[in-house]
C-alpha cells in the first residue's frame, strides 16, 4: 500500500463539504455523512471495549467486527458499492448462537452494567442501534444495501449477548431490572 494518507490537512473541507469515495463532494451535514460518522463512532466504542481484558474468543470476534465496520463505512462512502455480504451476517448469527449457548436463559430484563467490560459492550450495543436507525433513514432516502442493515441488526444482538458473557467471565451475574412496583415494595436501606 502506498502513501494513501500522507497529507492529513487538505483544507478541502473548510467550506463545509467532504469527498466521498467516488470523488463526488457533499455537505458535511448530509445524512450519508452522518451515517459514516456514526459508524466511525461505533468502531471507536469497540476500540474502547477492546482495550479491556477480554476472553480471547470475544477479542477475536470484536477485532473481526472492527474490520467489517471499516468496510461498512467504505460502502456508505461510495454510493452503489456493496461489500457487506450475507456471509458476514451469517457469521454474526453464528457468534450469537455460540456465545448465547454459554449462558443461562433469561427470565428477566437486564440493565446495562456489571463489569466495566460488560457495560462497554452495552454501550457498543446502544450505539449500533443508533447506527441501524440512521441506516434505515438513509435507505429510505437514498438506498443502502439490505445486508448492511441486517449486519447492523445482528451486531446489536451480539453485543447484548457479549454483555452477558463478559459479566459471566468477570464473575458477575446479570444486572436484573427491578420494576417500580417491586422497588417501592422493598424497604429503603437505613
Amino acid at each position: 500500500m502506498g502513501n494513501r494518507l500522507s497529507k492529513i490537512v487538505t483544507r478541502t473541507g473548510d467550506a463545509g463539504t467532504t469527498g466521498l469515495g467516488d470523488g463526488s463532494r457533499i455537505g458535511k451535514d448530509s445524512l450519508r455523512i452522518d451515517v459514516i460518522g456514526e459508524v466511525d463512532e461505533l468502531n471507536s466504542t469497540l476500540g474502547v471495549l477492546l482495550a479491556e481484558d477480554l476472553p480471547e474468543a470475544v477479542r477475536t470476534a470484536l477485532t473481526g467486527i472492527q474490520h467489517d465496520l471499516f468496510d461498512l463505512g467504505g460502502e456508505i462512502c461510495m454510493p452503489g458499492y456493496t461489500v457487506i455480504s450475507e456471509a458476514q451476517v451469517l457469521h454474526l448469527e453464528t457468534l450469537v448462537g455460540e456465545f448465547n449457548a454459554q449462558l443461562t436463559p433469561l427470565k428477566e430484563f437486564i440493565l446495562p452494567g456489571g463489569t466495566r467490560a460488560a457495560a462497554l459492550a452495552h454501550l457498543v450495543r446502544s450505539v449500533s442501534r443508533r447506527v441501524e436507525r440512521q441506516l434505515v433513514r438513509l435507505a429510505n432516502a437514498e438506498g443502502v444495501p439490505e445486508m448492511t442493515r441486517k449486519y447492523m441488526n445482528r451486531l446489536s444482538d451480539l453485543m447484548f449477548i457479549l454483555g452477558r458473557v463478559l459479566n459471566q467471565a468477570g464473575g458477575r451475574g446479570d444486572v436484573l431490572w427491578v420494576n417500580a412496583k417491586q422497588r417501592s415494595a422493598t424497604p429503603a436501606a437505613e
